[in-house]
């Protein structure tokens, strides 16, 4: 299968293995056009019988993805009520990669925050660097909630309470924390994690192509009630970017700076003072 076409991801394919290095300058922001992108990527290594294995990492040294496009959820229409349903795109789109028959990584060596953790937590395992890798799931300093699974992941992956802290939060947490607390599978040293990943990938890549996808399907299977928790997040989400101080927050942000290099190499900092100004 060809996978041409691509402006902000960068494929390769190797044993096996397809890499995705993400390529939006200048920090990463899953802007519309790279979530359709990575949604259509999702969808073809899902269906392309070679591959058994995907990997999904950045060009940016500093930022996996910095977060979604909040200018576009500036534009989400709020004029209707909420309401529940479970016709998600971005659900849908992390979906992909959390049920496909293959193994899926995120090699996260800068910051990743908003639907970029959301994304990644729906991977099948990840991996960080040593005083790099930063986590922010920085939606309700912003007026909102974590919309694209997080509230329905994290649980699952670090436990309630600090799922809590980290959603409530809305701060920076580090690669160690995230080590310690599950969300990282390991972490390593920068020059360490691509080869690193790059073997355990091929590693499973060189398995039989039907027990990798039936050990995965048994696993998916643990997650049973997963689809009706996101359902109502979607729903939850909606009214929540319906509130004033939502939107006020949001254009703030935005005002500020927000989706620029200096701004989100210190966006816990940032959407913490949202309330002061």
């Amino acid at each position: 299968m060809a996978y041409g076409d691509y402006e902000l991801l960068k494929i390769e394919i190797d044993g096996g293995v397809a890499t995705a290095s993400i390529d939006a300058p200048p920090v990463n922001v899953m802007t519309l056009a790279l979530f359709a992108e990575l949604t259509r990527f999702g969808a073809e290594a899902r269906d392309d019988e070679a591959i058994r294995a995907v990997v999904l990492k950045s060009a940016n040294p500093d930022f996996f993805i910095a977060h979604f496009d909040v200018s576009a959820i500036l534009e989400f229409p709020v004029d209707a009520p909420a309401v529940r349903s479970p016709e998600n795109p971005f659900h849908q789109m992390c979906e992909i990669y959390r049920t496909m028959p293959k193994a899926t990584i995120a090699q996260i060596e800068g910051r990743v925050g908003g639907g970029g953790s959301e994304l990644s937590q729906a991977f099948d395992m990840r991996f960080g660097v040593v005083g790099k890798t930063i986590l922010s799931q920085m939606e309700v300093p912003l007026g909102i909630l974590p919309g694209g699974g997080g509230t329905q992941r994290l649980p699952r992956l670090v436990g309630r309470s600090r799922a809590l802290e980290i959603i409530l939060g809305g701060d920076d947490i580090d690669a160690e924390t995230l080590e310690r607390w599950g969300l990282m599978n390991r972490i390593f040293a920068p020059e360490e994690i691509d080869d690193y990943v790059q073997r355990l990938a091929h590693r499973i890549a060189s398995f039989p192509s039907e027990a990798i996808a039936l050990a995965k399907q048994s696993v998916v299977a643990a997650d049973i009630g997963l689809a009706e928790g996101l359902v109502e997040e979607g729903y939850l989400f909606q009214q929540s970017i319906r509130t004033d101080a939502a939107q006020q927050r949001m254009r703030r942000f935005m005002e500020l700076g927000g989706q620029t290099r200096d701004v989100e190499i210190a966006v816990g900092d940032v959407v913490g003072r949202l309330g002061d100004v």
